[in-house]
């Protein structure tokens, strides 16, 4: 496995990249033998993280299942020192006739 999918772990964080560039993070977790990757993403990217997982379903694994979708809200401190929360979301999705807990 390469160094790059270890230190992946098996979570893809959406960010402002294209989307495509997420749906390639997935696909080589899943080619290096992860049963199950997590993407996840805050505030105005939780739409591009829901974009990544239709196309990967849509286009590249037909019969994708969505084992899990978890929404919730990080607390963050802004400079003033102002504490504000941010929506998340995390979307765990597994290869067909995978075993994935959770």
């Amino acid at each position: 496995m390469s160094d790059i999918v270890e230190e992946m772990g098996d979570t893809v964080i959406v960010g402002g990249k294209p989307i495509m560039n997420y749906v390639v993070a997935c696909l080589t977790l899943f080619n290096a033998g992860r049963a199950k990757v997590k993407v996840r993403a805050r505030g105005k990217n939780i739409s591009r993280a829901v974009d990544v997982v239709e196309l990967l379903k849509r286009v590249f694994i037909k019969d994708l299942d969505i084992k899990d979708i978890e929404i919730g809200t990080d607390l963050l401190r802004d400079e003033a020192g102002n504490q504000r929360g941010i929506s998340t979301i995390n979307i765990i999705i597994a290869k067909p006739g995978e075993q994935a807990e959770g």
